[in-house]
């Protein structure tokens, strides 16, 4: 549980309303929310990768991919398709990574085709760029401590 805070504050992010402003059918599924949890847990693991944190990275990635598998559970799925889903869920966040492993280095067109590549329910998604941008900075800010001990907005 040392990891809960960490695990809320992506959950907090990822259903911030701003991010579906342009989604074409109006309402948002799991895919898109997944989506949006593996982006924000993809780029707080980019910008923490540098720190002397790596046994911390490596139990938060276990812990929340633990906790992702939970609540596939409590949807309902059984045992087989619930490791068939994390295969596929642990697949994405992982094609995630190689994508935005050059943000901070990418003009705009090029983060606008990565996002596209994962955003299939969007109208534009310009806004994204800005908001995972802007994401990136806040991360920037602080150091992977601070985000141990509390939850930040």
């Amino acid at each position: 549980m040392k990891y809960i805070n960490i695990y809320n504050n992506l959950i907090t992010l990822t259903s911030n309303k701003f991010l579906y402003k342009n989604i074409k059918n109006k309402h948002d599924n799991f895919e898109d929310r997944l989506t949006f949890f593996h982006f924000h847990f993809a780029f707080f693991l980019k910008i923490n990768k540098d720190s002397n944190n790596k046994k911390n990275l490596q139990e938060i990635y276990d812990f929340v991919f633990r906790q992702l598998e939970l609540s596939i559970r409590e949807i309902g799925y059984g045992d087989q398709t619930i490791n068939k889903k994390m295969k596929e869920y642990i697949n994405l966040f992982h094609a995630i990574l190689i994508e935005i492993n050059l943000w901070d280095d990418i003009d705009i067109n090029k983060k606008q085709y990565c996002l596209t590549k994962f955003f299939h329910n969007f109208y534009k998604i310009d806004h994204l760029i800005e908001y995972f941008d802007n994401y990136c900075a806040d991360l920037k800010k602080n150091n992977l401590n601070s985000y141990l001990k509390s939850v930040n907005k």
